[in-house]
């Protein structure tokens, strides 16, 4: 079994949160509850990385939505981090994404330098 952890830091007057293991009914609360305590603290610009995510479910979809619609609301910006290279370099994340036709919801970066870079375009659904 993959440990769940979410570890957050400070990049550019973006808080960052790393996210690794499988992202599903059990772990998706504890992304949820970071993600406001997040915005309750005043942060409004958030990038999730995703990129350790082995394995996400429709809980974890989401918790990327409901992220998504309360940054919004707080007239903030999220950005996702998956692997450059998508679904060719086995992103589950991103592969379920796809599937259900929400990938386009979100501004998707290959790494936090790119994500916390303002100059820098996501890339392409």
């Amino acid at each position: 079994m993959v440990a769940f952890k979410v570890i957050g830091v400070e990049r550019g007057g973006w808080a960052v949160l790393h996210v690794s293991g499988e992202l599903d009914l059990v772990t998706s609360p504890v992304l949820r509850q970071r993600v406001h305590d997040e915005v309750a603290e005043g942060r409004h610009s958030l990038v999730l990385d995703l990129s350790e995510v082995h394995f996400c479910d429709s809980s974890g979809v989401g918790v990327l939505i409901a992220s998504r619609r309360l940054i919004r609301s707080c007239r903030g910006r999220l950005r996702l981090i998956l692997p450059a290279r998508g679904a060719e370099e086995h992103s589950h994340v991103n592969r379920v994404l796809g599937a259900l036709g929400v990938r386009r919801l979100f501004d998707v970066y290959g790494d936090v330098p790119a994500a916390v870079d303002d100059g820098t375009e996501p890339l392409s659904a």
